[in-house]
């Protein structure tokens, strides 16, 4: 009589080995979605902040204040060489660079989301800093020293617009999703456990 030949068992996975669904075919296509969620919301807030730069613009005078909440919130067309606060009023083509290379930045590393939450993120950085750049290089004064037009006054405190708001809101999400411990990639977290000892 023949004895029966078992197949050999798996070694089991340890907790630092990837999971299994989690292959270089899987992260290539997360990697698509996010490039393409990344895309798409960066083109939605360049529309939004030029479309309602072309309506402040059109509509509001220059340093004249609309009250929309109170002192809370309001609307004050200005022109603005610097950064926040008016930094560094007379140095545009820093901005202009630091757009740039933000930017450039942003698209390269963006070859390395895979998570849905990094890739809106990203899209709201990327969007902020394309709108910003193009501002820099292509509104008056001049080429490449352009002055980013600022109309959403904040408690009499600074005046911004709306990629201002998507470059803050981006890096806020990326802040929480660095210290949740989301993992670029997307796919499932690594987690560390102890094994479990023979009783």
């Amino acid at each position: 009589m023949s004895d029966s030949i078992e197949p050999a068992a798996e070694p089991a996975r340890t907790a630092d080995e990837p999971a299994a669904q989690d292959t270089a075919e899987a992260f290539r296509t997360r990697r698509s979605r996010a490039l393409v969620t990344i895309l798409v919301i960066a083109a939605v807030v360049v529309l939004a902040d030029q479309l309602t730069k072309l309506w402040a613009t059109s509509t509001l005078k220059e340093g004249e204040y609309h009250s929309v909440l109170g002192a809370l919130l309001g609307l004050q067309l200005t022109y603005n060489s610097g950064a926040a606060f008016s930094f560094l009023v007379n140095a545009t083509w820093v901005f202009t660079i630091i757009a740039a290379l933000a930017v450039v930045a942003l698209l390269w590393f963006s070859r390395l989301v895979g998570s849905r939450a990094w890739a809106v993120a990203f899209g709201l950085l990327l969007g902020g800093a394309v709108t910003h750049l193009g501002d820099r290089l292509f509104r008056a004064p001049s080429f490449g020293q352009g002055h980013v037009v600022d109309f959403i006054a904040y408690v009499n405190w600074f005046i911004g617009n709306v990629a201002d708001i998507a470059i803050f809101c981006g890096a806020v999400l990326a802040l929480v999703l660095s210290v949740a411990g989301v993992p670029l990639r997307g796919g499932p977290r690594h987690t560390h456990t102890a094994p479990n000892e023979a009783g």
